[in-house]
């Protein structure tokens, strides 16, 4: 069951759903985005707290922040292709790629200034995770081609 908060944003806000199947739809547009990915209210106490300022944030971007919130079945898959270990977080996306990641609550200033850096970053492959080999070297984990 979703949390009333979350559920919010998907109702009131008329956020879309990600899920892998639209994951590469959201993130294509040159208007950033931004992925929330909420975890387990239960588990990540903050999560409740982004869902309320998320809206705030997208206000305060004034058109320039589309928002999406993740799926709960499809947020683990998601997370290992945008290698955040943190939750909840903020994920931005532009043209199909990866700006960076917000995580956890934080101060309205540095909202601010974060997403602000956001917005004007280059767009780079989103950084997944990382496994350990057996023989010491580094592979980069499977995305399930949730992502371009």
């Amino acid at each position: 069951m979703t949390h009333p908060l979350v559920q919010r944003l998907l109702e009131e806000f008329g956020y879309p759903e990600i899920t892998l199947e639209n994951h590469d739809e959201f993130t294509a547009p040159s208007t950033p985005g931004v992925l929330f990915f909420g975890g387990d209210p239960n588990r990540y106490k903050e999560t409740t707290d982004v869902a309320v300022v998320l809206p705030e944030l997208i206000k305060a971007f004034g058109g320039r922040l589309r928002a999406g919130v993740v799926a709960a079945s499809d947020a683990i898959e998601l997370q290992k292709h945008y290698g955040f270990r943190a939750w909840p977080s903020l994920v931005f996306v532009r043209d199909g790629a990866y700006l960076g990641t917000v995580s956890k609550m934080k101060n309205w200033s540095e909202y601010l200034t974060e997403i602000s850096e956001l917005l004007t970053a280059e767009t780079r492959e989103a950084p997944g995770f990382r496994v350990l080999r057996e023989n010491g070297g580094t592979a980069r984990s499977a995305s399930s081609g949730a992502a371009s």
